[in-house]
């Protein structure tokens, strides 16, 4: 056996160059008019998914595949609270599936991004995976999954797929820079509101809060050393209909004590939409409960 077939980087080049040959068809690239192209990934048949914060307020583009062909897409929708946006697009064959990849920290990944000459990509490890996350718009995530990898604005949105070959999920930049992956399972269960509705409808109470000490006078009574304070309520709002006020210092919500706007976040998820949850609040120094029915919260 000659040399070269025996140098172990070598044979993990081979086995990377053969990774992208695979999620190469998946890579794709999305034009806005007047804008410069962003990365995205043809997740199904006529369906193409991105990260949506990386996109301005659109409803048609074209998308660039790497073997030449281009193809208008329009808008299906888009959902801040997990920082997907979906396209539809005529013309498309089904993708060949790539499996679906269980995130383990130090595994190697391959994140891919599309740029005006085709694709490009970029070699990391897992940095961490964690247990599911809210975001402060509301929307659930699977997997905190990061990445040890550079990422740019231009990058995030295309596949990420472990060193098997197995689907990850879409790149995305998070806090700080950081880069993130959006997982495939998050991504399955938002498309389908967003391709029938436009949109994932979340509950809304119509607050503006932000975390606080609860008075010491009050913090053995209440069970709690901090809280949220109501710094605003928005006009006919379920929170306004339920009357409360600036200064109100939130301490629970459906019974659960809340210290993070997060908390509330999740508490207030497409299902509670509708329902009527308790808040226990502070108000003029005396702890009170009152009942609010919860509202759909409003698109942008």
């Amino acid at each position: 056996m000659s040399d070269i077939a025996q140098n172990p980087l070598v044979n993990l080049s081979e086995e990377l160059a053969e990774r992208t040959r695979l999620a190469r068809p998946l890579v794709a690239g999305i034009v806005a008019q007047g804008h410069r192209v962003r990365s995205g990934t043809l997740w199904r048949k006529d369906v193409a998914v991105a990260s949506e914060q990386a996109f301005p307020d659109i409803a048609e583009a074209k998308i660039n595949f790497a073997d030449g062909t281009s193809l208008p897409a329009r808008l299906a929708g888009r959902d801040p609270g997990t920082n997907i946006i979906a396209f539809r697009l005529d013309g498309t064959p089904e993708p060949a599936p790539l499996p679906a990849a269980e995130p383990r920290p130090g595994s190697l990944v391959l994140a891919f991004g599309a740029d005006e000459t085709g694709i490009s990509v970029r070699l990391g490890v897992i940095y961490s995976v964690g247990p599911e996350w809210h975001s402060r718009a509301g929307g659930r995530i699977d997997r905190r999954i990061i990445l040890d990898t550079g990422l740019t604005r231009r990058d995030e949105g295309g596949p990420v797929v472990d060193a098997a070959g197995g689907l990850l999920g879409i790149s995305t930049l998070g806090p700080r820079g950081r880069a993130l992956v959006i997982p495939s399972t998050t991504i399955e269960g938002v498309l389908k509101p967003l391709l029938s509705k436009g949109r994932v409808e979340r509950g809304w109470l119509g607050l503006a809060l932000q975390p606080v000490l609860v008075p010491e006078v009050l913090q053995s009574q209440s069970g709690q050393s901090r809280g949220l304070m109501v710094m605003s309520v928005s006009q006919d709002s379920p929170a306004a209909q339920a009357n409360l006020h600036p200064g109100d210092i939130l301490l629970a919500i459906g019974g659960e004590s809340v210290a993070s706007p997060r908390v509330v976040a999740r508490r207030l998820g497409p299902d509670s939409v509708g329902q009527r949850i308790d808040l226990r609040l502070i108000r003029a120094g005396g702890i009170i409960s009152v009942a609010a029915t919860v509202g759909t919260r409003p698109s942008g």
